[in-house]
């Protein structure tokens, strides 16, 4: 059954994608230097109805196998699984799942990205990552 919420996540990823195939973008080693992910931005811009707040968009592929260290994130953080399959265990949503293509995830301020990684050793996989945050925040800070 697709939800509403279903609904307007695939929406927010779609206009993401759409819109940041027209911007020049990078791509940069993800969360440190882990040669299973990377991360390649697609959109950024000031919301103009919330002061001092930004929207940010990026594509993170993981390699079969890939994953990030334990981390967290500026302001709250909506994922889509664009392809395959992730394995994540953030500290306020509860213990880890695996999220499949087309399944959405989320991200409270303040909270601890404790797993990130493709839930796949034999296939690649990736997650379009929505950041809602202050302007010029440093989006993800590796947790020592």
């Amino acid at each position: 059954m697709i939800t509403t919420k279903s609904k307007l996540s695939l929406a927010v990823a779609i206009a993401a994608v759409a819109i940041g195939t027209a911007l020049p973008s990078f791509v940069a080693t993800a969360h440190g230097d882990d040669p299973g992910a990377s991360v390649k931005a697609v959109f950024a811009g000031k919301l103009p109805n919330v002061p001092g707040k930004s929207v940010s968009a990026v594509v993170v592929n993981y390699a079969p196998g890939g994953k990030s260290p334990k981390h967290h994130h500026a302001g709250s953080v909506l994922a889509y699984v664009l392809s395959g399959e992730i394995r994540s265990e953030n500290s306020a949503t509860g213990p880890v799942k695996v999220y499949k293509a087309g399944e959405t995830f989320f991200e409270p301020p303040g909270s601890e990205h404790d797993v990130s990684e493709n839930a796949s050793t034999t296939e690649p996989a990736s997650l379009l990552a929505i950041f809602i945050a202050d302007d010029n925040a440093q989006l993800t800070t590796m947790d020592k």
